[in-house]
């Protein structure tokens, strides 16, 4: 299917105008999708969706060690520069040919 759009009865500034703000419009969203930053904090549903795990994935690392969280009331987060240094690499030996 072919999609297409046709403007009539623009000038040439107006359709420029028109691209610059969806310039900015495109901008403003990869500002609001970047990465955290490192030292941020991630609640346990962030730090699974991140992982690709389940809730109680992440409370048993949590009661393991693997993960350390933090707190504030009842409110559990998790450093993100924590949950990097967790991960550990995965070294496999390669068949002697």
């Amino acid at each position: 299917m072919v999609h297409s759009t046709i403007l009539h009865n623009l000038s040439p500034e107006q359709i420029s105008s028109m691209f610059q703000e969806l310039k900015k419009d495109i901008s403003a969203l990869k500002v609001q999708n970047e990465k955290p930053k490192t030292d941020g904090y991630l609640t346990r549903q962030e730090v699974a969706d991140m992982l690709k795990c389940d809730l109680s994935t992440v409370h048993n690392w949590t009661k393991a060690g693997t993960l350390i969280a933090y707190g504030i009331g009842n409110r559990v987060y998790y450093k993100l520069s924590d949950i990097e240094a967790a991960m550990l690499p995965i070294n496999k030996k390669r068949k002697s040919q």
